[in-house]
């Protein structure tokens, strides 16, 4: 009977350990993926942005491309009043 208690207790102690032990790991696992998400989110906003002003810039050449050859146009023209 007292083997039979002995090895009880031991198994409860090492069942206890043993979900004390995973917890605690799934903790920091847990842990560690946010962080990982909140580093991943703060790149993706910042290659947003980027994206972003990249995309207003692209919008803006064909214009300023026009503006140039209105202006090189101009001058042509005061060039040949000469």
């Amino acid at each position: 009977m007292e083997s039979i208690m002995t090895a009880l207790i031991t198994g409860g102690l090492t069942l206890i350990g043993t979900v004390m032990t995973v917890s605690s790991g799934q903790k920091k696992t847990d842990h560690k993926l946010e962080m990982a998400q909140a580093v991943t989110d703060c790149k993706l906003d910042e290659l947003t942005r980027e994206v972003r002003m990249h995309n207003n810039f692209a919008q803006r050449v064909p214009v300023i491309e026009e503006q140039v050859k209105v202006i090189n146009h101009r001058i042509a023209d005061l060039e040949e009043g000469k």
